[in-house]
């Protein structure tokens, strides 16, 4: 490396050039002017650079519009931001940012340009999301000089950002590159050259597989996303995610992610390429898994798929009273959420002093609620007033609903459903909150399969909003509907799938999660 190139990396870099103006590529320029550097703005034709200073205008307007920033920090904003369709303009500048579409071909033959225009001590970053850095580099005569600058959409907003270093990056490159992100208000992490690098490694696993589940059919565009936003705590679903990335950008993704590892976590699911063709690649054109009031624009409209806010669902069977099987958290938050709805509760442990354990928990967790402005002292007797403890099965023979909440094994879980089928009275319901096992095996224990349901909470139940109804093949329309209505009554938001391992949360969550120890293994 040259001695010019060490001193510009150990310096600071106030001028820098971002080429593409996508929707990723005007958030990274709109990011580094915010900064106070002084950005050249490259697109290949003058409507894509219009279109580019439009996005950048109307980010910053939203940024005004939130007060995020002043209308004065907006306009040097802008003033900091050259646009321009010259590469020739980048001659002066100590660091490249590309941002043009996810093509090995179109990347190299950039850089190889680049080379020959930039000066001799500029940075030269990619902000690839999946393809070789070291390939790129090697277009250039300066590979010491190159390295993945890995931004995360929205760029003004994520505050994540890949620094990919190749085993010929110059550590003093690297440095200064961190320290650029970091002034950036960024949280740089150094990663190797690995294709997805670690945040889309993880991420695109997980976002295929949410879109195999919808193509199969097994829940809903919406229901898949709520799940993960409401049972992981997630900002936003996987199919609304993969609109705003772009399905022709993630397609590229996956394609190079599968090519390199050859993993069929990472094989596109085919809709996605079908989409693509048919020119539905999210946000940015329209349409996506969503439809979108215009191109560009965040606001989803109603159409084809979009449930009837108004449509009844069907019969549906009155659930005035319910049992409660189990003394552990999640037994205990069920019990309450349902006595806080209104509804008689009879809860059933094994012994008196679990019993006495289940009321002590309820009664903690009701006074905290008015501790917390939560619940008024009315709404804490009335609740307590609609529970009872038994320590025997016989006691839930005329409830229109049971819960069972005990071990997550099996055999205690048939035993017991097989107690409650001899029990319960003819139309009641028969709920499992098992997270993992088969529905459906527990309704078999049964003369009712089709009175048989999985209604999985999440913990503390009390608090999270979450339920998935689970449907076996054998379940009954309004046995779904009525639990539907029933976890609305209750103030949760109810999700309905088919009955498979994981159901949707943990369906989508432990795979990611086993890819993440896998990798920190690697």
């Amino acid at each position: 490396m040259s001695n010019s190139a060490t001193t510009s990396a150990s310096g600071s870099i106030t001028r820098v050039g971002v080429i593409g103006l996508g929707t990723m590529g005007a958030g990274i320029a709109e990011v580094i002017a915010r900064s106070g550097a002084q950005v050249w703005a490259v697109e290949a034709t003058e409507v894509d650079l219009v279109r580019g200073v439009k996005t950048i205008e109307g980010s910053t307007t939203r940024a005004v519009a939130k007060g995020k920033l002043s209308e004065e920090e907006r306009t040097a904003l802008l003033a900091r931001i050259t646009f321009t369709t010259s590469l020739n303009d980048l001659s002066e500048v100590d660091l490249v940012v590309e941002a043009v579409p996810e093509s090995m071909e179109i990347k190299s033959a950039l850089f190889a340009a680049l080379d020959g225009i930039t000066p001799p001590h500029a940075i030269l970053a990619s902000n690839t999301s999946s393809l070789s850095v070291t390939e790129i580099s090697v277009a250039t005569g300066r590979p010491s000089q190159v390295v993945g600058l890995h931004f995360f959409n929205p760029a003004p907003v994520q505050a994540f950002v890949e620094i990919v270093r190749t085993v010929v990056s110059s550590p003093e490159v690297v440095d200064a590159v961190a320290e650029f992100a970091r002034g950036l208000g960024k949280e740089p992490v150094v990663v190797g050259d690995k294709a997805g690098f670690i945040a889309n490694a993880l991420l695109f696993g997980y976002l295929n597989h949410a879109v195999k589940m919808y193509e199969q059919k097994y829940a809903t565009r919406e229901d898949i996303d709520a799940s993960m936003r409401l049972g992981c705590g997630l900002p936003m679903g996987p199919l609304a995610l993969l609109d705003l990335i772009g399905l022709d950008t993630a397609y590229e993704i996956l394609d190079t992610m599968y090519k390199e590892g050859r993993d069929r976590l990472h094989a596109p699911s085919p809709i996605i390429k079908q989409m693509v063709t048919a020119g539905l690649r999210g946000r940015k054109s329209g349409r996506g898994f969503y439809t979108y009031e215009a191109q560009h624009s965040p606001v989803v409209i109603a159409d084809a798929q979009t449930p009837d806010p108004n449509q009844t669902g069907g019969p549906t069977r009155t659930v005035n009273s319910v049992g409660v099987i189990g003394s552990g958290t999640m037994a205990t938050g069920i019990a309450e959420v349902f006595a806080k709805a209104g509804l008689d509760v009879i809860y059933v442990a094994r012994t008196e002093d679990k019993v006495k354990a289940v009321r002590g928990a309820i009664e903690k967790s009701l006074e905290k609620a008015v501790q917390r402005g939560k619940l008024d002292e009315a709404g804490r007797y009335a609740a307590l007033a609609h529970l009872v403890g038994s320590t025997k099965l016989d006691d839930l023979a005329k409830v229109d609903l049971v819960v069972e909440a005990i071990v997550e094994e099996l055999s205690v879980k048939l035993a017991l459903f097989r107690n409650l089928d001899e029990i319960c009275k003819p139309g009641a319901i028969l709920a499992t909150t098992t997270s993992s096992l088969p529905v459906v095996e527990m309704a078999a224990a049964t003369s009712r399969p089709h009175d048989v349901v999985g209604l999985h909470f999440f913990n503390p139940a009390s608090v999270m909003k979450l339920v998935e109804i689970v449907s076996t093949v054998a379940t009954a329309d309004e046995v779904i509907t009525t639990s539907r209505e029933l976890c609305l009554r209750i103030g949760k938001h109810p999700v309905v799938c088919a009955d498979r391992a994981g159901f949707i949360v943990n369906a989508l969550l432990f795979p990611y999660l086993n890819d993440a120890i896998r990798m920190l293994e690697m």
